[in-house]
């Protein structure tokens, strides 16, 4: 909790759940990755929290931008990136949004399949492109090994492929889980990725660029390492995989840059028990799941949760709650089997806030479930 964010919070007329950004916090986020690693290029991933103050912001600070679909596009050119710092990453695109990025000027280009392939030499010629291989995501909160990439083999093959059709085969990227809270995971990546090269390099490609993921973790309950740990490993693996001929370095950061700028402020609906017996609470907030906290699914993302009308009052009595949304899904639950424990005396009304909570929240909530309105964002 900021200072600014504080004082904003005390001046706030309505209930409504919001989230508000420092941007100052942004802004040192930014430099301090950029400081640890100069000497990669750094790709804000819009998905995290695109709020146009952001976008703004890190423009001015010289990001490039991790895109995921025509819309983020349209987003990052309108708050004045120019079109050659951005990647439509998504390995998963309809051909008229590939068209519609080229027509406005993108020219890298995710993919991991041969049908991505094809789509790309149609709609994108002249491309550079980039394949992404699968790689294990061991030791992140939110892993995202299945979904996305292709076998080494394969990624051979389609980059080779790429060539053939006219487009510049530029390089592999990998991704290797969102709150990943193990900086030696990229050591074996890397070290992958690098045979790829060496592989693509006797076929008679020479691929420039290595983009190593986003990855890198906020602060929630748990400690994390420092993401200076996270430059130490990576630097020491991308020599020991490349020696003097680095190539281009990307990152994909998203929740490092935004997650511990932001802290979204909730209201307490209800507080019950469900049997006499029952010593566990049941605490209702007006956000939940499908309210911007979507990453609490399977109990994952464990923010840390004040409430500020007990903040600084010691000794404190608290109890184990069950903490649970507005809604009338009987998923919209966000911790019944982590413990999490609130003052006894908690009561509808009282205000309840989500540290760490800048990204993943409002691009996360829904659009009119229940009625309730999505989750308001503001950046001071």
């Amino acid at each position: 909790m900021t200072p600014k964010i504080a004082r904003f919070l005390e001046q706030r007329t309505d209930d409504l759940p919001c989230l508000v950004v420092d941007l100052d916090e942004v802004g040192a986020n930014y430099r301090r990755l950029a400081a640890a690693l100069p000497t990669a290029h750094i790709y804000y991933a819009v998905k995290a929290n695109p709020a146009t103050d952001i976008l703004r912001l890190l423009v001015d600070l010289g990001s490039r931008f991790d895109a995921a679909s025509r819309y983020e596009v349209d987003q990052c050119l309108e708050a004045g990136a120019a079109p050659e710092v951005i990647s439509f990453g998504n390995t998963v695109k309809k051909k008229a949004d590939i068209a519609h990025a080229y027509g406005r000027g993108v020219r890298l280009f995710a993919f991991d399949s041969q049908a991505e392939l094809d789509k790309l030499a149609e709609a994108a010629p002249g491309s550079r492109v980039f394949c992404r291989i699968q790689v294990p995501s061991e030791g992140a909160e939110w892993p995202m090994a299945r979904k996305f990439g292709c076998s080494v083999e394969m990624a051979r093959d389609l980059m080779i492929d790429a060539a053939r059709k006219g487009l510049e085969p530029w390089g592999i990227s990998f991704h290797l889980g969102s709150q990943q809270t193990d900086p030696s995971r990229w050591d074996a990546a890397i070290s992958r990725t690098a045979m790829l090269f060496s592989d693509l390099r006797d076929a008679g490609i020479e691929l420039g660029m290595i983009n190593l993921g986003g990855g890198f973790p906020a602060r929630y309950r748990d400690p994390v390492p420092e993401i200076e740990a996270y430059a130490v490993a990576i630097t020491q693996a991308m020599t020991r995989a490349f020696g003097n001929a680095l190539p281009e370095m990307v990152l994909e950061p998203g929740r490092a840059i935004v997650a511990d700028a932001g802290v979204l402020d909730s209201a307490v609906v209800l507080v019950s028990r469900k049997s006499y017996e029952d010593n566990t609470r049941w605490v209702y907030l007006d956000v939940g799941k499908f309210g911007g906290l979507a990453e609490t699914d399977c109990e994952r993302i464990k923010y840390r949760v004040s409430s500020p009308r007990h903040d600084g009052v010691a000794p404190l009595e608290t109890g184990p709650v069950v903490l649970a949304g507005p809604t009338c899904d009987g998923t919209d639950i966000m911790y019944e089997q982590v413990d999490y424990r609130l003052p006894l005396d908690l009561d509808a009304g009282d205000r309840l806030r989500f540290m760490s909570a800048g990204a993943y929240t409002t691009t996360y909530s829904s659009v009119g479930f229940n009625g309730f309105p999505p989750l308001q964002t503001y950046c001071v």
